[in-house]
C-alpha cells in the first residue's frame, strides 16, 4: 500500500474513532443525567389472562425492594426467552415472592409448559403461592420448599430453561447438578452477574466450557448471564 493510501486509511480510522468516542460520550452523558437513550415499554396486554397477570406483576413491582426480585426488564427477558424456545419444562432456583416465576408462567401458558420453583423460606414460599393464585398461574407452577442444593437432585429432565437466582456461592453447585438435565439447545439464566459480585468460579464455568455459550445482558443493572447448552 502506498504512503498516500496509508495516510488516507489512517485518516479514515481517526475519523471513525472520533465518531465512536463522540457517540460514547453521548451515551455516558445521557446516563449521567439519568436519561436512557432507549426506553423499554410494555406492549398492551394480549387478552384477559395477560391483563390479569400483568396487573399482579405491577403490584409486585412496588414491593421489589424488600423481596429480592429481579428488575422488570429481567422478568420480561425471562418471559420472552421461555416463549421463544417453546419451553415445556422450566426450573427456577430462588422463588422469593414469585415475581420472576410469574413472568416465566406467562410464557408457559402459551407453550403448554410447567415451572418447578425452589424456595428455602416457608414465609416467602407462602407469599409466592398466594401471588400465583392472584395472577391465575398456580396451575402452571409447582413450589418446592426446602434446600435447593438437596432438592434439585430430585429433578427430572429434560429441562428447557433453568433460572438461578438464589445464594450466590451456591451457583456453581446448582449448575453442576442441573446441567446434565438441561437439554441440548436449552437455556440457563443466572441473575446478579454484576451486583452483588458473582462467584468467580461460576463465571469461569459458564465462559470456559466448550459445551456452553454465554452472553451477559443488562450489565448496567444487576446483570444476567444467558447461557446456551450447545447441541
Amino acid at each position: 500500500m502506498s504512503d498516500t493510501n496509508g495516510n488516507s486509511t489512517g485518516a479514515r480510522g481517526r475519523a471513525l474513532l472520533a465518531l465512536g468516542c463522540a457517540g460514547l460520550a453521548t451515551v455516558v452523558a445521557a446516563a449521567a443525567a439519568g436519561r436512557p437513550q432507549e426506553t423499554e415499554t410494555d406492549p398492551p396486554p394480549a387478552g384477559e389472562f395477560e391483563r390479569r397477570v400483568l396487573a399482579v406483576l405491577e403490584e409486585l413491582d412496588g414491593e421489589r425492594g424488600g423481596n429480592m426480585n429481579v428488575p422488570r426488564e429481567d422478568g420480561r427477558l425471562l418471559r420472552v426467552l421461555a416463549q421463544a424456545i417453546g419451553a415445556k419444562r422450566a426450573v427456577e432456583i430462588g422463588t422469593s415472592n414469585g415475581y420472576s416465576a410469574i413472568w416465566i408462567a406467562l410464557a408457559l401458558k402459551s407453550t403448554g409448559g410447567h415451572l418447578v420453583t425452589h424456595e428455602i423460606d416457608p414465609g416467602r414460599a407462602a407469599r409466592a403461592r398466594a401471588n400465583f393464585e392472584r395472577a391465575g398461574v398456580a396451575d402452571l407452577i409447582t413450589v418446592v420448599l426446602g434446600d435447593a442444593h438437596e432438592k434439585v437432585r430430585e429433578l427430572e429432565g429434560p429441562i428447557d430453561l433453568l433460572f438461578i437466582d438464589a445464594d450466590k456461592p451456591g451457583y456453581l453447585d446448582y449448575l453442576e447438578q442441573c446441567l446434565p438435565k438441561v437439554r441440548p439447545g436449552g437455556l440457563i439464566l443466572a441473575h446478579n452477574m454484576n451486583r452483588p459480585a458473582p462467584d468467580a468460579r461460576f463465571v469461569e464455568a459458564i465462559t470456559t466450557r466448550a459445551e456452553l455459550e454465554t452472553l451477559f445482558l443488562h450489565m448496567d443493572a444487576a446483570g444476567m448471564a444467558l447461557t446456551l447448552k450447545k447441541e
